[in-house]
């Protein structure tokens, strides 16, 4: 996955396991693994990539904590900005 990632300037992931398919952890995680957003991923795409991630994380999973909170994750800006457009969206239907 990291020749995959070469130059990338964005590296989005979600979830591996959705509310509701917890039966299906155990069988996911190990197929999923090799694609778990982590420093020698981030290492391995462009300079000034950004982090991306539809939260809520399952930190040690799809994602690392240090890639998480690291300088180049605007993950947490990301929900930050959905909450304000559902916001918006609560308003002009109501």
């Amino acid at each position: 996955p990291y020749k995959a990632v070469q130059g990338a300037n964005v590296i989005y992931t979600d979830t591996w396991v959705s509310m509701g398919m917890e039966s299906e952890k155990e069988q996911r995680l190990p197929i999923f693994q090799p694609y778990q957003v982590n420093q020698a991923l981030v290492d391995a795409a462009a300079e000034d990539v950004i982090i991306l991630h539809c939260m809520p994380a399952k930190r040690g999973e799809e994602i690392t904590d240090e890639v998480l909170d690291g300088p180049k994750s605007a993950a947490f800006d990301e929900a930050e900005n959905r909450l304000h457009v559902q916001k918006a969206i609560m308003a002009l239907v109501m």
